[in-house]
This record gives C-alpha cells, structure tokens and sequence, in this order.
C-alpha cells in the first residue's frame, strides 16, 4: 500500500436543501451516493467551462463535504453561496488532511485518480512524496488544476466525461452544451499521455509535418530517465503520429 499526501480544499455544504442545491449544480450525481459515497463532479459556467474540479463526499443525508484544490477553495465557496438563493444550506470552508492510498486502502471513498481511494485526517505517514505523485498522475492522465485544466478547456477535451458526469440525471448549469457536444458532435482535441525526449516548458506547441496541432501541459522525468507528458493534441492526429516540440 502506497500513501501519498494530497494538497485539496474543502467546502462543506450542509442543510435540508444541501443534495437538491448540489444536484442542481454540479455535473454528476450526487442525489444517488449513500452516506461515505464519494464522486468526481464538475462545477461549470453555462457555456461548460471548468470553474472547479471536484469531488463531493456525502457524510450524511443532509451533510456533503465538496473536496478541490487548494487554491479553489475559496472560489467554490463564493461561487456556491452566490447562486444558492433560497436553499436552505450552510457553505462554509473547513479543514481537513487528504491522503490518496493506492492498493489496498482499508476504508476511504471513491476519488479522481485512478486506482487510489482518498481519505481524510486518517493517522497515516506518506510513503511516497510529491514527486512521485506527479509522475503518477501525469501517467493516469489525470489532469490538474493550473496545468490541463483551466477556463479554457471543456471537458470531454480533458477526457471527464465518463468519470465526472452524468447524463442521466436532472438539469445543471453547463448541462446542454456538455450534451451537445456528447450526442451530436467531438470534441476538436483532447489530453493525451505521450512519451517526449526531453522535459519541455509548461503549453510547449507540439508539431506535425509543421503545423501546431498541440501543446503539452504537464512533463516528468521518470527514474529510468525516459520523460511522460500530459498534452492536448488535435483529434485527428493519429495516436502513433511523431510529434516534435515548435
């Protein structure tokens, strides 16, 4: 069992109108977890923006604990007390320490990274460190906040759509273009893993036969010295095309 620790944010939202206010908000369902259930969601603008990654944790029929990144905190916090009107819910920050465990977690709840489980203020010391975590993710194609994920990018461009949202629950700002997009069209790129010769600066331009049909987003060296990248590539670029940096 691998432990790393994880830097997140944490709005607490809670009251009899807490699961109806938060169903209508965010992109998954929320409505179906049972008390110690968790989800990735979205939070978006009406044209589908990303305004927060997130995960919401239900603690109790009326007790949700929404999990971001640290700096979005805040925002989320804002973003939710402004449009919640006449829902009767308290919005408040709170804090907590996340650990993400990989193998065989003894408890915890569902997260956004691939074959971990999330769990809070647990008595457990970090068996791996930042580095490594980033090397991870960056393998998972797991995109971050600040790097793949901005208010620039829709996300079936970062590749959410089978794991932070839902198509069959009820209304939610940003649904209908995100369905649109889902139904009747594709999206124009999308967030590639990719081996590189070398680490390249943060949105790199990628280039084909000279053109720019991408940009890379996150890069790492691995121990072994070969580089993994994160990298938004054009959808008709095929998967083995050679890539080289502008």
């Amino acid at each position: 069992m691998d432990v790393a620790a994880r830097e997140r944010a944490f709005v607490r939202v809670a009251g009899p109108d807490a699961c109806d206010y938060l169903q209508r908000m965010v992109s998954n369902d929320v409505e179906a977890l049972a008390a110690g259930e968790a989800v990735p969601a979205l939070l978006l603008t009406a044209k589908a923006r990303v305004i927060a990654p997130l995960v919401v944790l239900r603690q109790g029929d009326e007790d949700f604990l929404v999990l971001t990144e640290p700096e979005l905190g805040e925002p989320v916090r804002a973003h939710l007390t402004r449009m919640r009107l006449r829902a009767r819910a308290e919005i408040e920050q709170e804090g907590h320490r996340a650990l993400l465990v990989f193998g065989d977690a003894p408890n915890g709840f569902a997260t956004d990274f691939p074959g971990a489980r999330e769990l809070l203020d647990a008595a457990l010391e970090p068996t791996i460190d930042d580095e490594e975590l980033e090397r991870r993710r960056i393998e998972a194609g797991v995109p971050r906040w600040g790097r793949e994920l901005d208010d620039r990018v829709l996300p079936a461009e970062a590749g959410l759509e089978s794991t932070h949202i839902s198509f069959s629950k009820g209304c939610y700002p940003g649904q209908e273009p995100v369905a649109r997009l889902h139904y009747r069209g594709k999206a124009n790129r999308g967030l590639r893993v990719l081996e590189l010769p070398d680490v390249p600066a943060y949105d790199a331009e990628l280039v084909l036969e000279g053109k720019v049909v991408g940009r890379v987003t996150s890069a790492v060296r691995r121990p072994d010295g070969s580089v993994v990248a994160l990298a938004f590539v054009r959808a008709e670029v095929p998967d083995d095309a050679p890539l080289a940096f502008a």
